[in-house]
């Protein structure tokens, strides 16, 4: 069966090693971004670039994106010569980012009045893991949708997930970034506690590592707080966005987050001391500072 010709936008860390993983399993790319090195990186491994997403959505089957924020996303969904200007009937867009569902949402709406679909499919894992195809992928949209993308997404992830209506990917990875930001930004300030009350920092790590509150973030926290290793590869800034993001959609749930407020209000202050390139565990050298 022919392969469907792939548009991709987004050629960061993440969407770079996705196109090369494509590319090496065969299929064929346009691709766009404003980093022209990371342009002419995919172009060497043929891949063709596209001068416009009006452009890119036309002459493909499929368009991938993976950017930073809804309004990335919006903006080239909806620009004069935007994707939604271009996008062919029985094509799919596919959002690999973190978006705000509602947002997602509407677009799909407004592809679906023009015979395309979408899919939102935010994703899990690395970009190392993007490289070799093992992410884990949690998709949403129309089943019959969901199917017909369903053998690329496999060719890009470990594990697919098809979570129901448009929109739940979306908000499954804003409430799984919630609870983990959260934890990792609780564990941090536990850590700085400590220290300032006398407590070695290592001796709190070995006594809570050995009960429940054990996790792969505690033991990034300890790799940053204790032994100076940031090694989570998650920025401080987008945690933030997220935060921002998760707090939007249960404000339009018609309910609130405390517990998020704590958490973003933090993440915002070390972005506000230009702590935001940083990864997440460095928000401890905030607590360390912190005074009443």
């Amino acid at each position: 069966m022919t392969k469907p010709i792939i548009g991709f936008i987004g050629l960061g860390l993440m969407g770079g090693n996705m196109v090369e993983n494509l590319q090496k399993r065969g299929f064929e790319l346009n691709v766009m971004d404003l980093n022209k090195d990371a342009v002419a990186a995919c172009v060497a491994r043929g891949a063709t670039q596209a001068t416009s997403a009006k452009e890119l959505a036309a002459a493909s089957d499929i368009v991938m994106l993976c950017l930073t924020t809804s309004n990335v996303v919006e903006a080239l969904v909806y620009a004069e010569d935007g994707i939604l200007a271009g996008i062919k009937e029985g094509a799919v867009l596919i959002d690999f980012g973190t978006s705000i569902p509602a947002s997602t949402r509407k677009i799909g709406a407004d592809l679906a009045a023009k015979g395309a679909g979408m899919i939102d499919a935010p994703l899990g894992r690395t970009p190392a893991h993007a490289k070799d195809g093992l992410l884990n992928i949690m998709a949403a949209g129309d089943k019959d949708t969901f199917e017909k993308v369903k053998p690329i997404l496999e060719q890009q992830g470990e594990n697919v997930f098809h979570l129901g209506a448009l929109g739940a990917g979306h908000t499954t990875k804003l409430i799984n970034n919630f609870m983990g930001m959260t934890t990792v930004t609780a564990m941090s300030q536990a850590f700085a506690v400590a220290d300032r009350a006398g407590v070695d920092r290592q001796q709190l790590f070995d006594i809570m590592s050995t009960g429940p509150s054990n996790s792969p973030f505690m033991h990034f926290c300890k790799n940053y707080a204790i032994d100076n290793n940031s090694d989570l590869g998650f920025s401080i800034a987008n945690a933030n966005k997220d935060l921002g993001y998760f707090l939007k959609m249960v404000e339009d749930l018609g309910t609130r987050s405390q517990i998020a407020e704590g958490t973003s209000a933090n993440l915002q202050a070390g972005v506000d001391l230009d702590m935001g390139n940083g990864n997440v565990p460095e928000i401890f050298d905030y607590f360390m500072k912190l005074n009443a």
